[in-house]
């Protein structure tokens, strides 16, 4: 039988031992272990290596808008080509279908993204897979509209802060949560991954605390969503724009019509009336906007303002012209 040197190598291994060796105490017998186990596992090492390289040239930008997407597409597409070839020589490879999954997604492979992550899931369970798949998979079900199996995933999301993409799907979280009709649950989860005072604002911070004042004006706690962005604005000063473009850019939004909010809101924060203005009514636009109704009391705001700044302007100028006419 096939299987009989498989049987009596792992018997060989040690009769005491439940899993592997030490490798401390034996090298050669881990690595005997190793063999028995995967067997491409030199291989498909250097194939991961090879495509996390690949992946990381698709994200350098070029001065060339066109061309940077060409090249991240091309890239991307011979990163998943790679992993796919490594998931049929380990198709319980967990590295290999993290990033099968994660590639997939960027091309827009969803079914095959899924299809990736989740079994990456059964093989390790939803704790050990990481946030990075679970937070992917609670993101894609974002997309797809699916909001308890969104919310599902997403709750697994370790460590928010720790890195983008965490921070991404903490925000996700909430999104989903308040899509939902449980606002209160959704300004909970990002209040409670900030910390209590903040000096020095990363990617991460930033992203989880302007998603947080967004909430709050979704939720008309105009007050709330002041201070959050008047805290970011005192520790960051004159770079609240860039460090929040920064970290916006980060997100692939669910549903896609968020970007108008959040880029109206932050527009507004840095007194852009303008652009804040027609952000505004980008996001009014689209059928069936959430928060469509919160949207057009932005836009009336500001031409209420528009129109008293108006009005002071005038009067400025009648009183100058009656000060400085003359008498017969």
């Amino acid at each position: 039988m096939r299987c009989a040197p498989i049987v009596a190598l792992l018997l060989a291994a040690g009769s005491a031992h439940a899993g592997p060796p030490d490798p401390a105490g034996d090298p050669s017998a881990s690595e005997l272990w190793r063999e028995v186990l995967e067997p491409n596992s030199a291989t498909i090492a250097s194939i991961v290596g090879k495509a996390r390289v690949v992946i990381a040239k698709a994200g350098e930008p070029s001065d060339d808008e066109d061309d940077t997407i060409d090249r991240r597409v091309r890239y991307l597409d011979q990163a998943y080509g790679m992993l796919r070839y490594a998931r049929k020589l380990s198709p319980e490879n967990p590295d290999v279908l993290s990033l099968l999954g994660t590639t997939a997604d960027e091309l827009g492979k969803t079914r095959q993204a899924i299809d990736a992550l989740e079994a990456c899931v059964r093989i390790q369970g939803p704790d050990r897979a990481g946030s990075e798949v679970t937070g992917r998979l609670g993101m894609i079900d974002l997309r797809l509209g699916k909001l308890d199996e969104a919310i599902h995933w997403l709750r697994y999301v370790q460590n928010p802060l720790a890195d983008v993409d965490s921070a991404v799907a903490i925000v996700q979280l909430a999104t989903a949560l308040a899509a939902r009709g449980n606002m209160a649950q959704a300004i909970d989860v990002l209040t409670t991954t900030l910390p209590a005072q903040a000096s020095y604002f990363p990617d991460p911070l930033t992203l989880v605390s302007f998603a947080l004042a967004v909430h709050y004006d979704r939720d008309e706690q105009r007050a709330a969503a002041f201070d959050v962005l008047d805290r970011m604005q005192g520790a960051l000063q004159l770079e609240l724009g860039p460090f929040t473009q920064r970290a916006l850019a980060t997100m692939r939004f669910a549903p896609a019509e968020d970007e108008y909010y959040y880029q109206a809101l932050l527009y507004e924060t840095l007194g852009d009336y303008t652009e804040a203005r027609a952000e505004w009514l980008l996001y009014a636009a689209v059928p069936d906007a959430t928060w469509r109704r919160r949207a057009l009391d932005h836009v009336a705001a500001i031409d209420a303002q528009r129109r008293a700044s108006a009005s002071r302007s005038v009067h400025g100028a009648a009183v100058r012209g009656r000060s400085g006419s003359r008498g017969p």
